[in-house]
């Protein structure tokens, strides 16, 4: 089949502007990530005289990192409309955030729609797989107090003593709030027949669009961060949820992320761009802690339930294109996400200037000392 002038045009276009994402990505990993690196290191007497005000300052640095992620999607068309749950009326307080996983653009996406949640990012810890630790944000996850986890069945309890110890010494000491883990363990392709199998073998729903989660990374965050006594209350759908002055976990937000036709977004795609501007949908449902129960065969039903829901929900979704209503509504409402080009610019115009400060601080030294 002959390919013609326009295609030919098509295709060199989308090349050309695939390689000057990739040189802007380049260049801005090679001055922010290092800038946040040098930053924090000049600041390391006021961790020592005033630990709450480093990890504020580090915290807003964590966030513009997070931001400059999301612009790149963000340029590219990659936008995200919201469902469910008002997540903002929580934001002050502390939630374990569940999400359902599919692709490596799963993390980016997650990074895009929470910014506009107030003080969430930068005060957000992470769990996410180990191998996520040698990549290029890795070193900026290490100092974040963000935890990585090994999968496998080999290293599954040793890790979970690992997370425990994790949180006590890093999730209050750094002023946490919330903390997003992936519950299934993997990538729904890379899962899917095996907890199908499973589900098989021991009479539990076939699911498609979700993998049955796994309950020991949960139950481990339950057991250390919910405070003794929980007197938060739910609210209604439709009415603000109010700040809960209890200390501890408060909540559970249940994420269900899903892209049109199941395709979803992965790194390199929100990277180079070269795919058509997509509507990624990000569906909540909040949960009062004090609903959730502690005891382990009654946690993972609870557990199951919700990926059971949210196989609905997806299901609904790809037939319709829109999540179902919430309870009591008649209609579903969706809320669409944005973010400001000029203060995305601002963050990305800081982070190369911030580049290039540090190169003449450290060529004044170079010539100084040779």
């Amino acid at each position: 089949m002959a390919v013609t002038l326009e295609q030919a045009q098509r295709v060199g276009y989308t090349c050309l502007k695939a390689l000057l994402r990739f040189a802007f990505m380049v260049a801005n990993n090679l001055v922010a990530i290092p800038s946040y690196i040098l930053y924090l290191i000049m600041l390391q007497p006021l961790r020592v005289l005033d630990s709450e005000s480093f990890w504020y300052i580090e915290g807003v640095l964590f966030k513009w990192l997070l931001a400059m992620v999301a612009s790149w999607g963000w340029w590219a068309g990659y936008t995200v409309v919201e469902w469910g749950d008002d997540v903002k009326a929580v934001s002050e307080d502390e939630a374990m955030v569940l999400v359902n996983h599919q692709a490596t653009g799963d993390v980016c996406t997650l990074m895009m729609c929470l910014q506009d949640k107030g003080t969430v990012v930068r005060q957000m810890m992470w769990l996410m797989d180990h191998i996520f630790k040698y990549t290029n944000f890795g070193i900026v996850s290490l100092i974040h107090g963000d935890f990585f986890i090994r999968q496998g069945r080999a290293h599954r309890d040793q890790q979970l003593v690992l997370l425990k110890e994790h949180l006590e010494k890093y999730y209050r000491s750094r002023n946490r709030k919330w903390i997003v883990l992936f519950p299934e363990g993997g990538f729904l392709r890379k899962r899917r027949e095996t907890s199908q199998a499973f589900a098989k073998k021991n009479n539990l729903p076939f699911l498609k669009h979700v993998t049955l989660p796994r309950l020991g990374a949960t139950q481990v965050i339950l057991k250390t961060l919910v405070a003794p006594q929980e007197n938060g209350t739910p609210a209604g759908r439709d009415a603000v949820i109010k700040e809960s002055k209890s200390k501890g976990l408060q909540w559970v937000i249940d994420t269900t992320i899903a892209y049109p036709k199941g395709e979803p977004i992965d790194i390199q795609t929100w990277i180079l761009g070269y795919r058509q501007p997509t509507v990624t949908h990000v569906h909540y449902r909040i949960f009062p802690v004090k609903d959730v129960p502690a005891e382990p065969e009654a946690l993972t039903h609870w557990l199951y339930q919700r990926f059971i829901e949210k196989e609905d929900l997806l299901t609904h979704f790809y037939e319709t294109g829109a999540f179902p209503p919430l309870q009591g509504q008649t209609k579903a409402i969706s809320r669409e996400m944005t973010l400001s080009n000029l203060w995305l610019v601002g963050i990305q115009s800081l982070a190369f200037l911030s580049g290039g400060m540090w190169y003449c601080i450290f060529q004044y030294f170079y010539h100084c000392l040779f």
